[in-house]
């Protein structure tokens, strides 16, 4: 996090909600209004860790940075978008998802585990366990607690 401190990074997803299981990867958010810049840093900072890509893709309509390296068997992502790392929608998912636990509790969480451990994705378990319709990314982030 020291190292990419000046892209004001943020982890993000299961680990930080305590949803993680034993294949979660490490996701981290970043600013990076200039990609070159942000792709000099990640080179120099993490490509001799084993595995180590960076491409460019859109996610969620935002053209996006994303870097991937191994370090002790634990995958690391990085995604660095020029929108500002509290507005990223990982960012605000993991915010949302944090409520919904805290308003559901022990139980919920729970079954949020046992849905990831059998292979669904996080937002796609949310939204099965919520009866949200559609697709669960854009679903998350249109629920409203009751």
């Amino acid at each position: 996090m020291i190292l990419l401190e000046n892209f004001d990074p943020i982890l993000v997803g299961t680990i930080p909600l305590s949803i993680d299981i034993e294949e979660s990867d490490l996701d981290i958010v970043c600013h990076s209004p200039d990609f070159d810049c942000f792709t000099a840093i990640l080179k120099s900072s993490f490509a001799h860790y084993d595995g180590f890509t960076i491409k460019q893709k859109l996610l969620h309509n935002t053209e996006s940075l994303i870097c991937r390296f191994n370090i002790e068997n634990k995958l690391v992502e990085i995604v660095g978008q020029s929108v500002p790392s509290e507005l990223q929608v990982a960012y605000r998912h993991m915010l949302i998802e944090y409520e919904i636990l805290k308003h559901y509790g022990g139980d919920f969480k729970n079954s949020i585990i046992e849905l990831k451990k059998s292979g669904m994705k996080t937002e796609p378990a949310f939204a099965k366990l919520l009866g949200l319709k559609g697709d669960p990314y854009q679903a998350l982030l249109d629920y409203k607690l009751r």
